[in-house]
């Protein structure tokens, strides 16, 4: 996503939470650096396939998704 605006990320993680619920997916925040085009999105879900389905269909494939286990 080189060259990413705010408002384009905005609109991306808008599109995200408007169909999150379908997969019990939570977008929590997202950040993003317009010269290198790298999104991060910070969300809880049953999966990280879930929430690629959601970036897929919100029309923003993920190239990588990490599960992240453990919390404090």
């Amino acid at each position: 996503m080189k060259g990413i605006t705010a408002d384009q990320l905005m609109e991306a993680h808008r599109a995200d939470l408007a169909i999150e619920g379908e997969e019990d997916v939570h977008f929590e925040n997202a950040w993003a650096d317009p010269d290198s085009g790298i999104v991060y999105c910070l969300s809880e879900a049953p999966s990280a396939e879930a929430v690629q389905r959601i970036h897929e269909r919100a029309g923003h494939r993920a190239d990588e998704v990490h599960p992240v286990p453990l919390a404090v």
